[in-house]
């Protein structure tokens, strides 16, 4: 640990409840002076590594890796926390700083002959030292780190893949904060006269966002996805729809200060001379190298696929959507702000419920409840909250997980309403990982320290939280990934919880999701906020029935998305990516009628989020979790005890102990094909599967 003499030690010295930080001692002005120290203290334990005078071994050198620059991972996971979920100008202006400043750092890391040398001559005599598959696995990460930090490059290449690496860190600051800037800059106030059709769940939402900005009596539609989507479902109000999805899809592209287009462009220019100088075609070879997918054919085989099914799905969508327009005697076309709203209402006739009348058995709190519970059923978990324990704001509520003998395995924190402090979506991420390992400081391995962090509409005062089913599904899915974190049992960091390739760290979230609609935990937790009364059957089998309803509408969305993200990294140059993205879309013949879940300008799972030439994880996770869920159904029980523990035993908690194809198949015998995953989205059935290649 460096010097606390200089800097706040609450820092890099966690006191708090089984190690958790002591949020309300930290200050925004601490972390400067913190990185300065925590930097030059992870210098010279990577100089002492690479100086050793003894030859290279496992211990002495990839042991020593995996436990240097502790003060650094401390101080970067609380200022990292910070920047996304509880931002202001000082932390964003040292955000921008520190970006380059951690690229430069790393570069030097992964540029370092002499320890390089080490790593490579352990990496050639692997066969022969006595690794276990973990540590294989884990020396194997370094070297290929390495490699891709340019350590076989001459040095004048390496000089600038380190310039690009710096130039790209600051770029990708710079996208993220657009984007948060123009959600923050825009909000559509409305009199009580303009809410025609809004039910008084988005009122309550849209009222307590207004009183935020200084609107009392008013109601404000804001750019957070829990309000402008219920919004576009529900006011009928078709101008005011489309002023707001307009706003909505127009974010990073505003022209000024907070436009994204440019950043985009040398973004992408800079990704394509990083895959250059390390020897790749394009930028998507280089980060499909090491993932179950492999290569960029593979990626687009699998989307086209999809959207061919999903596009011609859509079609039939829309038509009915076309009809029921005509039908209210108006005349206008299909546009991307009526999807929602006349969706709505074709599932209210369809199955006679609407998201409204779902939306009061949907509580936050019996949400989480059922959360935790699966997680006891399948894993032999409980969470035990410890209200007064301060976080990092008022917001955050924090629990003890704990197994079945009482035993502590984890801290998670959960983060679950919007405010302008956070950037957008939902995510999960650690203060601290688990492993085995050693320390420093005298201790022994580390206990998961975990949050999740989403996007709901705060209720007003007294009232209850209530979700849609996207928003309880959205939950559902970041505890997924939090389980992937807090289950973890390696032994080695590197390796821990969701240190897996990209296209396999989605299906333990993914997975997750299936058990929300289980009609025993449903029946159980989807009761009534005033009345405290379970969903009547009936209801409960219409939301089932209902699940694959729009199905061609949201795989249209995300395979666009999809696709242009590859397009983009599959290009040597790429001159103007707003003409690659309509060029992409119009060669798929995207319907008018829809839009990508993500445009560019505001695509920030590529360009500031780490899923460059990786969305399509989303999918190939898909067509894993689809047909592990099935492994559960063939049971008859989707709480199979045996069937718990080999996902437990093979997947949860191994982390990236080893690989994933063959962790899939010690859980499940074998690799899935996607039939299970279009069937499960309603694109198709395996009769119609059956004899064809998909």
């Amino acid at each position: 640990m460096p010097s606390t003499q200089d800097f706040n030690p609450e820092l890099v010295n966690w006191n708090g409840l089984h190690g958790l930080p002591r949020f309300e001692a930290l200050h925004d002005g601490d972390f400067a002076a913190a990185f300065d120290a925590a930097l030059s203290t992870h210098e010279r334990e990577i100089d002492e590594i690479a100086g050793n005078a003894a030859g290279p071994t496992f211990e002495n050198t990839v042991v020593a890796l995996e436990t240097a620059g502790d003060a650094l991972s401390r101080v970067s996971a609380l200022f990292w926390n910070r920047a996304g979920a509880h931002t202001n100008d000082a932390i964003q202006a040292l955000e921008r700083d520190i970006s380059p400043k951690l690229s430069r750092h790393y570069s030097k890391i992964g540029m370092n002959a002499a320890l390089f040398a080490r790593i490579d001559a352990l990496w050639e005599q692997r066969d022969s030292l006595g690794l276990t598959l973990e540590q294989t696995r884990v020396l194997e990460r370094h070297w290929k780190g390495f490699v891709k930090s340019g350590a076989k490059l001459p040095k004048d290449e390496q000089e600038k893949l380190a310039a690009v690496n710096e130039k790209l860190a600051g770029l990708g600051t710079q996208f993220g904060q657009n984007v948060l800037a123009d959600e923050k800059g825009w909000a559509l106030v409305l009199a009580q006269s303009d809410l025609a059709g809004v039910p008084d769940f988005l009122k309550d939402a849209m009222a307590a966002a207004a009183h935020e900005r200084g609107e009392d009596g008013k109601f404000a539609v804001t750019l957070s996805r829990s309000i402008i989507e219920p919004f576009l479902t529900f006011s009928d109000r078709r101008d005011l729809r489309e002023q707001s999805f307009k706003a909505w899809v127009a974010r990073g592209a505003n022209d000024g200060a907070t436009d994204n287009r440019g950043v985009i462009r040398e973004t992408l220019a800079l990704r394509s001379e990083i895959a250059t100088l390390l020897g790749y075609g394009n930028f998507a070879e280089l980060k499909l190298d090491n993932t179950m997918a492999k290569t960029p054919e593979a990626v687009n085989h699998l989307l086209r696929q999809v959207w061919a099914k999903a596009v011609e799905r859509a079609k039939e969508e829309e038509a009915d959507i076309a009809k029921l327009i005509a039908e209210e005697g108006k005349n206008h076309d299909v546009m991307p702000w009526d999807w929602r709203h006349y969706a709505e209402k074709i599932r209210a006739q369809k199955f006679n419920f609407s998201e409204a009348e779902l939306k009061p058995y949907l509580q936050l709190e019996k949400i989480i409840d059922a959360c935790f519970d699966v997680a006891g059923r399948l894993f032999g978990i409980r969470a035990v909250e410890k209200k007064g324990v301060a976080a990092y704001h008022p917001d955050v509520r924090v629990f003890e997980i704990r197994d079945r003998s009482g035993k502590l395995v984890a801290l998670f924190l959960g983060d679950y309403f919007a405010r302008g402090s956070k950037r957008s979506g939902a995510w999960m991420s650690s203060l601290q990982s688990q492993h085995k390992l050693p320390l420093k400081n005298g201790r022994t391995g580390e206990l998961p320290i975990i949050y999740n962090v989403c996007n709901f509409a705060k209720p007003a005062e007294g009232k209850p939280a209530l979700l849609s089913l996207d928003d309880a599904r959205t939950l559902f899915h970041e505890f997924g990934h939090a389980l992937h974190g807090m289950l973890s049992d390696v032994t080695y960091p590197s390796v821990s919880g969701t240190g897996v390739s990209r296209d396999f760290v989605e299906l333990p979230s993914q997975l997750y999701e299936h058990w929300l609609t289980v009609p025993a935990i449903l029946k159980q937790y989807a009761v009534h906020f005033e009345s405290g009364e379970p969903m009547p059957q009936a209801l409960l089998d219409k939301v089932l029935a209902a699940r694959t309803f729009n199905s061609g509408f949201n795989t249209v969305e995300f395979t666009s998305s999809a696709l242009v993200d590859m397009a983009f990294h599959t290009s040597k140059a790429v001159d103007d990516p707003m003409a690659v993205q309509a060029k992409v879309l119009s060669d798929l013949g995207m319907p008018k009628s829809i839009a990508m879940r993500h445009a560019s300008p505001h695509f920030q799972h590529i360009f500031s989020g780490g899923y460059s030439a990786g969305y399509y994880s989303y999918m190939w996770s898909e067509v894993l979790d689809a047909d592990a869920f099935a492994a559960f159904e063939e049971t008859g029980d989707a709480f199979n005890g045996d069937m718990a523990q080999r996902l437990k035993d093979n997947i949860y908690s191994v982390g990236g102990s080893i690989d994933p194809e063959d962790a899939y198949k010690a859980f499940r015998g074998k690799l899935p094909s996607p039939d299970a995953m279009l069937v499960k989205k309603g694109l198709a059935t395996f009769e119609e599967l059956s004899g064809s290649d998909a």
